[in-house]
């Protein structure tokens, strides 16, 4: 649970009585490659923290899977509408490689956030990262190039190239896997 511990840390430092309670509510899991863990149409009762392995969320779209999100060891895996809004969401997560996950119910983290201020101020820095994260994807996808998109996720996330199909990673950057091998062969 290192991982995990260490990621609570990072989103927001809490007092040691407030983090040993939040993390007494995770319950290990173990997956296996190719599993989807979230659906689309259907909400999503449980937040998973990434101990070990990979994912991605994507969209089933007229033509074909759009892959919107990876997440590795550290990250966490959730649908926002689902824990925000009680209400189906749009995306499914699929399991890459076979992951050690910790998860907690939206409704007990709620519970939590209620009843204790540090925990809910950390529920909020969370919430803070996740829509600068989004707002940078969304930026990316807007004004960067293929090419910058590429040197990008090199620069930030260099693991998921040796981890993730070119497909996938391909339908990330929002181009085909003819562009990508193009972009690689010109060394992005």
């Amino acid at each position: 649970m290192t991982v995990i511990s260490n990621k609570i840390d990072e989103i927001f430092l809490l007092p040691a009585a407030e983090k040993e309670l939040l993390l007494a509510q995770f319950e290990q899991i173990s997956v296996k490659k190719g599993r989807i863990l979230v659906n689309a149409g259907k909400i999503e009762r449980y937040i998973y923290f990434i101990e070990k392995g990979i994912a991605r969320a994507y969209v089933d779209a007229a033509k074909g899977q759009t892959t919107i999100w990876f997440g590795e060891e550290g990250d966490i895996i959730l649908s926002y509408l689902s824990f925000f809004k009680d209400k189906p969401g749009y995306e499914s997560i699929e399991v890459l490689e076979s992951c050690v996950l910790y998860r907690i119910s939206g409704n007990v983290l709620q519970t939590l956030f209620r009843q204790n201020i540090h925990l809910a101020n950390w529920g909020r820095k969370f919430a803070e990262q996740e829509l600068v994260k989004t707002e940078e994807r969304f930026m990316s996808l807007q004004f960067k190039t293929a090419t910058e998109r590429y040197r990008d996720l090199v620069e930030q996330s260099p693991s998921i190239l040796q981890r993730v199909s070119l497909g996938n990673i391909a339908s990330y950057l929002g181009i085909t896997q003819v562009s990508l091998s193009r972009i690689r062969a010109n060394k992005g």
